[in-house]
């Protein structure tokens, strides 16, 4: 574990704020790029980027501090110590959706279309931001004589950790793929990603150790996996099979349709 980088003067640099940190803007400076390229204002992807992360991080607190609420009750300045590590992807996700929503509806910008562009670089943020939780030694997993990740009582422990890293580098490499394809329904890589994020979750939680059953032998996140699992894959059916039951638009001059490009209102 090395949960503080280095300390200048009265300051110190924690490894998870650093990670956190260059996530954000490694994924924004991406996306923004991204939105340029689809002819999408970059200033408005900006903007998500910024109301997402900062919602993110309250939901991913809030629920992480419900699901630990015996320890914070305890110590309640320890929710304000995000340093200290402590985030969950499910509350940051869906407050984070909700917010951006929110806002691009009030530009008046395709929502789908909009986070189409933002999960993959999301998705490389998490990747990040995974390393950090292995320097800062959160988000653990079971002790193990396989494990190589040493923990202040000496115990060898799986270093799920790494083990999300590589996978969500391998999800981000698939969504850009997919990014890049023409003529893809809008939503399309969004509900990919809460699919092949939900499927990585589900099976992730066997190997960690900080995380107890609350139902079916299954923890609450791996609960909260299988219902978006069920919905991702329920919206990908309903943007490809039910429009291809659609029939296709006539139009009476015979002049091609475009698509107008997207502009911020």
């Amino acid at each position: 574990m090395h949960p503080i980088i280095c300390q200048i003067g009265p300051f110190t640099v924690y490894s998870y704020g650093l990670t956190l940190a260059l996530a954000f803007f490694i994924a924004s400076w991406l996306a923004v790029r991204q939105a340029a390229r689809q002819s999408i204002a970059p200033e408005i992807i900006s903007g998500v980027c910024f109301i997402a992360v900062v919602s993110g991080i309250a939901g991913a607190r809030a629920l992480f501090v419900l699901n630990n609420l015996r320890f914070y009750i305890s110590h309640p300045l320890e929710i304000l110590m995000l340093q200290h590590g402590g985030l969950s992807w499910f509350g940051g996700m869906l407050l984070a959706v909700l917010c951006s929503c929110l806002y691009l509806r009030r530009k008046k910008i395709s929502v789908y279309t909009a986070l189409d562009i933002l999960v993959p670089f999301v998705v490389l943020a998490q990747a990040i931001g995974r390393i950090g939780c292995f320097l800062n030694g959160c988000c653990y997993g079971r002790p193990s004589k396989f494990g190589i990740y040493v923990d202040a009582g000496s115990e060898l422990l799986i270093p799920t950790q790494i083990y999300s890293t590589l996978i969500l580098l391998a999800i981000f490499v698939f969504l850009r793929f997919m990014q890049e394809r023409p003529g893809l329904k809008a939503g399309t890589v969004f509900f990919l990603y809460i699919l092949l994020y939900s499927a990585k979750r589900f099976f992730i939680e066997f190997f960690r150790g900080d995380n107890s059953p609350a139902l079916w032998g299954l923890t609450p996140f791996q609960l909260f996996s299988v219902a978006l699992f069920v919905v991702a894959l329920t919206k990908l059916i309903m943007l490809h099979v039910g429009a291809g039951l659609k029939p296709a638009p006539t139009d009476t001059n015979d002049e091609r349709r475009t698509t107008p490009r997207l502009r911020s209102g």
